[in-house]
């Protein structure tokens, strides 16, 4: 196995490319938008593990509604999330 060092401008590149495809792909459902999704369309919309999205709950980073003891997210939350994201 070969390891290849990266450079933090390669590393920002590369987090650049990554939201743009996921702002992309969000654009491109041609389902309408849910206004809750739940943590398993959430991992999927992100491409995350659910370990990732924990955190990003534990963390305060992502808010979040327990029903039932099933977790929601705003779709909007996302969103801004991503735009954070790409600002930063």
């Amino acid at each position: 196995m070969q390891i290849e060092i990266l450079s933090k401008e390669e590393l920002l590149k590369f987090k650049s490319e990554l939201i743009q495809e996921i702002k992309q792909a969000i654009k491109s459902d041609d389902s309408p938008v849910k206004q809750w999704l739940r943590s398993s369309e959430v991992r999927t919309l992100l491409k995350i593990s659910s370990g990732t999205l924990q955190n990003l709950r534990i963390k305060g980073i992502l808010p979040y509604e327990k029903i039932g003891g099933i977790f929601y997210y705003a779709y909007s939350d996302i969103v801004q999330l991503l735009g954070e994201i790409g600002n930063s």
